[in-house]
């Protein structure tokens, strides 16, 4: 399993829409073949700062699957206005201990 983590800065004065336009986002996403589940979290310490993590079964689900279906565009049309700067996103996999 993979962890996208997508740090993501938010125009001031744009946050509730934003965030009512991730939940509308989330029946793009989780259409993918791949896709385990997401969450959105809020900054507590910087306004307008979130993390959006999403579990994938495999990075290319994220990277193929996703980014180049047509889903993502439409995904991409209904969230990226809101980003300044354009998030960084890396993913992650677990360290098994």
């Amino acid at each position: 399993m993979i962890l996208e983590v997508a740090y993501l800065n938010v125009k001031k004065g744009q946050r509730i829409q934003f965030e009512k336009d991730v939940v509308l986002a989330g029946q793009y996403i989780s259409s993918i073949k791949g896709y385990i589940k997401h969450s959105l979290q809020r900054c507590l310490e910087v306004e307008n700062k979130y993390l959006l993590l999403v579990k994938w079964n495999s990075l290319e689900d994220h990277t193929v699957g996703f980014r180049q279906s047509d889903v993502y565009k439409q995904w991409k049309e209904l969230l990226h206005h809101y980003y300044d700067p354009f998030p960084v996103v890396e993913h992650f996999e677990e360290v098994r201990l």
